[in-house]
């Protein structure tokens, strides 16, 4: 695993007098009329709270020069300048913040990519400190733990296989400091902590995701997760292929059959209850892990089919998001239901026109054996409903449907009103937005199958509403008493491009932070 190495600290020295190869500082823009003499940059240059001693020890003229480099000010730039012995620190490194809020700190989210794309463009850089706006108010510990995560997340290094040293590789920053108004305040150091936990679960699931398929078949990912939940003290079930069969689990059989690595079902669990907690909410979290997906017998397109390996990091999220709850102890029992399969071509794989018999015993028609997420999320779900639980959250790369409606930062949310919101609120609030969808009653009267209790999609209307299709389809799988909310991550959940903020070319590591969101609003207020 490459989980983060690197060390984060607090700090409430003089940034001019601190001891590290680089200070952070920000920059804000101010948009003007004209561009000035000495720049094509049409605007004025502002520093940000946290940099006034930097900016003394130059002068008065930091700003200046900093436009004379190139620097605009815009979210996530970043231009270094070397200090000549002005500061401490032999580098100053100004990364953009945007406009200046009127009477505010930047936004959370404009910090937590500030902070990543910092801590990416010093990467070969030993010791920084980021100096980035933490107000002494209420609106402090957001901003620290958007900055902290963001420090983090940006310097992950998924370490991959090359069998060559990478002269062009630099290794991730080691050490980060962050600048605060007091860093023996206990909330700050909370907030540092919880950063560290939550990096470290991205991180994981960036790790499950980026791993080549051959090395994470099913049987190989369910051991990870099992050895990872053991070591964290979470409780483990594993249901192999024998158990799934005596079990009723038709759904997560009939997409492992055409693979030679049999499919699995992982159960995680957490209990307060063993810490002394009284009677707590409920919350299972259900993550779709095919480990491969070909589309089987109806077989995908062959291009772009290598990213197929991240069809697992709906699971790869939950099981990542149980350590991260085993680390920070919410007065919430959390299950997490993770079925694994390969969807693979072959003689033995299941076949348009099957009819399948699910954990809850609805009979499914199949009609897409590219459809697969939803049959083994169907049995999950189930069980999930069967063992007992106050709210169930489901994530899955689940429809290219979600990509064609809503692109590749907004995931698609739907299910129990009052849960999406809640589930709405929890992504804002983590930098990963998602927007509620619908489930039409037109949708599932076009899944009425001649021949079983549903069919698998909406025949009718073949690739329309593809993602609402899946919605309506693991509805059936849910209890009537049971607020659910599906998030599909078709898109949010692996970045095929250049890094941006704090998301690195491969897995990203959605929805792990909003569902840490949603355990703590959970614990705080039901």
């Amino acid at each position: 695993m490459t989980s983060p190495s690197t060390t984060l600290s607090l700090v409430d020295t003089d940034p001019a007098e601190l001891a590290v190869d680089a200070v952070v500082i920000g920059l804000h823009s101010q948009t003007v009329d004209e561009p000035g003499p000495t720049t094509n940059f049409a605007g004025t240059l502002l520093l940000a709270t946290g940099a006034e001693s930097i900016a003394a020890a130059f002068d008065g003229r930091l700003t200046e020069t900093l436009a004379l480099l190139g620097a605009t000010g815009s979210p996530g730039e970043v231009v270094k300048l070397a200090t000549l012995g002005t500061v401490t620190a032999p580098l100053v490194a100004a990364v953009g913040l945007g406009p200046e809020p009127t009477g505010a700190a930047p936004a959370p989210e404009t910090l937590r990519r500030a902070a990543a794309s910092a801590v990416r463009a010093l990467a070969g850089t030993e010791r920084i400190a980021l100096t980035l706006p933490v107000p002494d108010d209420e609106d402090g510990p957001a901003a620290l733990r958007a900055a902290a995560e963001g420090a983090l997340l940006g310097a992950y290094r998924f370490a991959g296989y090359k069998t060559r040293p990478q002269p062009t590789r630099r290794p991730a920053v080691a050490a980060i400091a962050v600048h605060v108004p007091d860093a023996g305040d206990d909330r700050a150091r909370e907030e540092v902590n919880r950063a560290g936990v939550v990096a470290r679960a991205v991180a994981r699931t960036r790790d499950w995701v980026n791993t080549a398929p051959n090395e994470l078949r099913p049987p190989a990912f369910a051991d990870s997760v099992a050895a990872a939940a053991r070591e964290a003290g979470l409780g483990v079930e594993v249901l192999d292929e024998r158990a799934l069969a005596d079990g009723g689990y038709g759904g997560i059989l009939a997409v492992g059959l055409g693979s030679e690595a049999p499919p699995r079902l992982v159960k995680l669990s957490y209990d307060p209850a063993a810490a002394g907690e009284g009677a707590v909410k409920r919350l299972a979290l259900v993550g779709k892990g095919i480990t491969f997906d070909t589309g089987g017998v109806s077989i995908k397109p062959a291009q772009g089919m290598w990213e197929m390996k991240s069809d697992m990091a709906g699971a790869a999220a939950v099981a990542a998001t149980m350590l991260a709850i085993a680390e920070l102890k919410p007065a919430v029992a959390v299950t997490g239901y993770l079925p694994m399969a390969e969807n693979m071509p072959s003689a033995t794989a299941y076949r348009p026109g099957d009819v399948v018999t699910m954990f809850n015993g609805k009979r499914v028609e199949v009609l897409n054996t590219d459809a697969e997420g939803r049959m083994v999320l169907g049995d999950a779900m189930a069980r999930a409903c069967a063992d007992g639980c106050d709210y169930l959250v489901e994530t899955s790369t689940l429809t290219g449907g979600q990509v064609v409606a809503l692109g590749k930062r907004v995931a698609g949310v739907m299910g129990s009103a009052d849960l999406c919101q809640r589930v709405q609120r929890a992504g804002d609030a983590a930098g990963e937005p998602t927007w509620p969808m619908p489930l039409p009653d037109d949708v599932r009267k076009g899944m009425d199958s001649e021949v079983a209790d549903i069919s698998q999609v909406n025949a009718t209307m073949d690739r329309a509403g593809h993602m609402l299709q899946g919605g309506v389809f693991l509805r059936e799988f849910v209890a009537d008493e049971v607020p659910w909310a599906h998030i599909d991550i078709a898109g949010p959940s692996y970045h095929a491009g250049e890094p941006t903020g704090y998301w690195t070319k491969g897995g990203t590591g959605v929805p792990v932070r909003t569902l840490l969101e949603l355990v703590d609003d959970i614990a705080a207020n039901d």
